[in-house]
């Protein structure tokens, strides 16, 4: 039954279908079944010890109260240290604002910019919680359509030709999902004077920053170009790398010009992030820390290159493989005509989850399913023998 006084933006919101998705599994698991979870985009691994160790130290103390809206000082301090030491990025303190999560970020960064009517250019396929953020503040996402002959990422002539007077900014990802593909720093700036040339913002999400193989992590920010600009927003996250989806925790870069006005913003959201997981989140840049996290990267790399050999005999096509994130984007065409009712067949008939390509945009979705490599090897080559059976 639909509420009476229900907002009209609700008919534009779409359900995160791999949630749904999900909770069908927790179903079947339930039930007894044995599902492999290869669906939602959140890492296998545990929170690493230091972090825990340092929230219940602070936890144990028993100050445990609101920060500034912007965030704890120490915490961004170590932000800004950690794009100095990691990426020679000179990021102020000052222009840095802790969120709640990633996703927080994102609200912040669109309530401030966007007016009604505004669009925002948005590759698909794509994020699904943009487009629909960007329609909860009544602005409008435009669909840039992308695919594997430029690595699922848009080009300069792709925004020219879209822009229109309504156009507000472009919002790129770097590693992608759910693709896993990376933009270089010489690609970002190209895409920024073509945003600039037009007077529109550059939204840079970089929430799997740091998981990427076979090749070094950057940083939009290491590019003096975008670091000094008063158009380029940075969003970031201690989910992926980190190891703390639960903390619900993330940060933004904004231009200082910004900061006043988000902070404003933020004492209405929020008050401010989780005190706990600010003071945890201090941990996650020690050198033990970051010694779990190589380790587990590296754990990601090799699972990334079992898998894709393996998806490819069964006759999934992966035109361009991931070098970053922790997601394959294949093509099923020649497996299905209906992504969708192939992710169903497989959690039905074989205990597999996947996400079919509806959640990401309206770019060929139905031939395509997002497969994520968060669990350990051996349960992947376990979820592609389930599939061959019934391939």
């Amino acid at each position: 039954m639909t509420p009476p006084q229900l907002a009209r933006r609700m008919s534009d919101i779409q359900p995160f279908h791999v949630m749904e998705l999900l909770r069908r599994a927790r179903e079947l698991e339930a039930a007894g079944r044995d599902i492999i979870h290869m669906e939602v985009g959140e890492p296998d691994f545990p929170t690493p010890q230091p972090i825990i160790d340092a929230a219940s130290r602070f936890i144990a103390g028993g100050d445990v109260h609101y920060t500034a809206s912007l965030g704890q000082p120490r915490l961004r301090e170590a932000i800004s240290s950690f794009y100095r030491t990691q990426f020679n990025a000179e990021v102020p303190p000052a222009r840095i604002i802790i969120t709640a999560g990633a996703s927080g970020a994102l609200m912040l960064a669109l309530a401030a910019t966007t007016d009604p009517g505004d669009e925002w250019l948005l590759p698909d396929p794509g994020y699904p919680s943009n487009r629909h953020l960007v329609r909860a503040f009544e602005g409008v996402a435009t669909s840039l359509p992308v695919d594997a002959a430029t690595r699922y990422q848009p080009t300069p002539e792709q925004i020219n030709t879209a822009w229109g007077p309504r156009s507000r900014g472009l919002m790129v990802a770097s590693p992608s999902n759910p693709t896993g593909t990376l933009l270089t720093g010489e690609e970002l700036v190209a895409l920024h004077r073509s945003t600039t040339a037009h007077g529109g913002l550059l939204l840079v999400d970089e929430i799997y920053q740091g998981l990427t193989y076979g090749v070094d992590s950057s940083t939009a920010l290491a590019q003096a170009e975008l670091a000094e600009a008063d158009n380029v927003f940075v969003v970031n996250s201690f989910s992926k790398y980190f190891g703390m989806t639960g903390w619900r925790l993330g940060w933004m870069v904004a231009p200082q010009a910004y900061v006043r006005e988000i902070e404003k913003l933020a004492q209405h959201f929020f008050i401010s992030a989780s005190t706990p997981a600010q003071h945890a989140a201090l941990a996650a840049f020690e050198p033990a820390t970051l010694e779990i996290l190589e380790a587990r990267r590296l754990e990601f790399g090799r699972r990334r290159d079992a898998l894709v050999p393996a998806l490819r005999e069964l006759g999934f096509n992966i035109a361009t493989e991931p070098q970053g994130a922790f997601y394959i984007y294949a093509d099923v065409s020649a497996l299905s005509s209906d992504s969708e009712q192939l992710a169903r067949r497989l959690i039905e008939e074989a205990g597999v989850a996947a996400t079919p390509g509806l959640d990401f945009g309206h770019h060929r979705p139905r031939q395509h399913l997002r497969i994520a490599y968060t669990t350990r090897s051996e349960r992947l080559l376990e979820a592609v023998a389930r599939m061959r059976t019934v391939l």
